[in-house]
């Protein structure tokens, strides 16, 4: 291959992996402008369909395995249509993930039991996002003995 036909190839792989880049972020920011800014916010108040439920123990014991099972919607269970459903339900121990849930519309219902260990005390968070806003979070305290 020559010196002049090698540099054409190299301009060609060059345009087209520069023409894939500005797809992608053109991708990206027409994605992020879906949303409103009220919709990129974790909602942290109360809403008796949105608000994640967390049922846990007050305590356990350091390492041994317990459930915690998240429901959507304090008061009354989130529905699961094809229109209107919950994406998924993540729990967090303070601010790490430890454990994610995808739903699928129509067949699964928005409550997942996750089965965890911790080796100390802090604070169990729900995070669960519905199709029609952003994520809905709820936490409570989880201590962690011996």
């Amino acid at each position: 291959m020559s010196i002049r036909h090698a540099a054409r190839h190299a301009a060609v792989i060059l345009g087209l992996a520069t023409g894939f880049s500005a797809f992608t972020a053109q991708a990206q920011d027409d994605q992020a402008q879906q949303f409103t800014p009220e919709f990129r916010e974790v909602h942290k108040g109360f809403d008796p369909k949105h608000t994640p439920k967390i049922v846990a123990p007050d305590s356990v014991k350091r390492g041994a395995w317990f459930n915690v099972t998240v429901s959507v919607g304090a008061e009354s269970l989130h529905p699961s249509l094809q229109e209107h459903f919950v994406r998924y339900i993540a729990l967090y121990k303070d601010s790490v993930e430890i454990a994610r849930a995808y739903l699928h519309p129509v067949y699964s219902s928005p409550t997942v039991t996750f089965t965890v260990a911790l080796d100390e005390g802090g604070a169990l968070r729900a995070v669960a996002e519905p199709t029609h806003s952003s994520a809905w979070e709820s936490s409570r305290k989880i201590t962690v003995v011996p």
